[in-house]
């Protein structure tokens, strides 16, 4: 485990200009069902610290989504321990190795309520990801966000309230993820999804981004990375310096993101795809005040070829397994409601 462990907070109470999140998802094997929760800090620079509570339950077989968001002072909540222990706005996470989640939503959407455990998945899967090229960038300077996924392999046992029925979460799969930074990037799509064997455990997933930087005030080109896990092996496209040899589209006009990069491990083209009526728009503020839109989907479409070097090329693809985000600065008129 690195130090400071994965999931420590990086936001020091009284410091300006701070967001930082923990999230969990977690999918159906089978069905189009899916749920997405959480935790941030949120320091402005002008301002005192506030705490948000994010809870999405996506129910594509019924055309519906639950989601709300509920803030409250940074001083009414309690960030600690290791493993992380979160107390915010009536919720609890335990974020272990084995971690566990309690607590329920109120709003324009009705209740939402939950209680599950999770289980990290043994060997390589299951181990901690760096998304970034070299793991001394995590705490420093550059980049002025930055993604960890502490579990990105884990099994859900529990249930969750919504909709006024009882939805029995118990095998389903999905990841913990930690992001933290000076402000939001600037624009971006970020993706991840297990791809699951006959007896619905997983075998291999993917997890990866295209991201745009302000330098000088100004946006950089697309800059991606992504990793590969399948069994014991691990394929990493991640020389964010290699621009030339990146090749990057992300159309969020029709909420695609097709990502084709190329690394001394060899090549890999990762394809994802999320239906609008099954999106949900968030509003997420920045320090210097701007807010950003984020679209989250948790039940994308996700096709991926990789082609080794020395090695046999293979392909993996999910029908409704995958989380893609697209992050941008100006709303989208298709969603009436900004969470």
């Amino acid at each position: 485990m690195r130090e400071p462990h994965d999931n420590a907070l990086r936001y020091e109470p009284g410091g300006p200009g701070h967001v930082e999140s923990y999230f969990i998802r977690g999918n159906a094997p089978d069905r189009r069902l899916s749920f997405w929760l959480k935790a941030t800090v949120f320091a402005p620079r002008r301002d005192s610290a506030v705490a948000e509570l994010w809870g999405i339950f996506f129910d594509g077989e019924n055309d519906r989504i639950f989601s709300e968001k509920r803030t409250v002072p940074f001083g009414l909540t309690s960030f600690d321990g290791e493993p992380l222990a979160i107390a915010i706005a009536g919720a609890e996470f335990f974020l272990g190795g084995d971690g566990e989640a309690r607590g329920e939503l109120h709003g324009e959407a009705g209740r939402c309520g939950w209680g599950f455990t999770w289980k990290r998945t043994e060997g390589p899967l299951g181990e901690p990801l760096c998304l970034l090229p070299s793991e001394k960038m995590i705490d420093g300077a550059f980049p002025r966000s930055t993604p960890l996924t502490p579990l990105p392999s884990v099994t859900f046992d529990g249930a969750f309230e919504v909709f006024g029925e009882s939805v029995d979460i118990t095998g389903w799969t999905g990841m913990q993820g930690h992001n933290w930074g000076r402000e939001h990037a600037f624009e971006y799509a970020w993706g991840q999804c297990p791809f699951l064997d006959e007896g619905g455990e997983p075998f291999c997933w993917v997890e990866g981004f295209s991201g745009k930087i302000r330098i000088g005030g100004r946006p950089t080109p697309f800059i991606s990375a992504m990793v590969v896990r399948r069994g014991d092996r691990e394929y990493r496209f991640d020389r964010l310096v290699d621009l030339w040899r990146q090749e990057a589209d992300v159309l969020v006009d029709d909420y695609t993101w097709n990502l084709k990069l190329k690394s001394a491990d060899g090549e890999a083209a990762l394809s994802m795809v999320a239906d609008p009526d099954e999106m949900v728009c968030l509003g997420y503020h920045n320090p210097d005040g701007r807010l950003s839109y984020c679209l989250n989907s948790k039940m994308s479409r996700v096709k991926l070829q990789v082609n080794p070097v020395n090695e046999a090329g293979f392909q993996c693809e999910s029908p409704h397994g995958g989380a893609l985000e697209f992050l941008r600065n100006s709303p989208d008129l298709r969603f009436s409601r900004v969470v």
